[in-house]
């Protein structure tokens, strides 16, 4: 025993009538901008693999504590510079 059509379209007309039409658009707004953020951040997250993988195809004697030893220097060089800006 499923939902039919005319249970989820009983459902929305309750909704809007409980919500108001605005606050639904509004919502949806907010959703639509929460979802478009989030394909935005994982299209930056796959930029960032992209390049670590180019580099590992540069020169592949590069081992994972290269990275590591990189990514340590990267850090302390953002405290050294944030530190500095105090």
């Amino acid at each position: 025993m499923g939902l039919s059509i005319w249970h989820l379209l009983l459902v929305l007309i309750i909704v809007a009538l409980v919500f108001g039409t605005k606050r639904l658009r509004n919502i949806g707004g907010d959703l639509g901008s929460a979802i478009k953020s989030f394909k935005s951040s994982m299209g930056d997250a796959e930029a960032g693999r992209d390049e670590e993988s180019k580099r590992r195809l540069e020169d592949p004697s590069r081992t994972m504590a290269d990275d590591i030893y990189d990514a340590d220097h990267r850090d302390h060089a953002t405290q050294v510079r944030d530190k500095d800006r105090v």
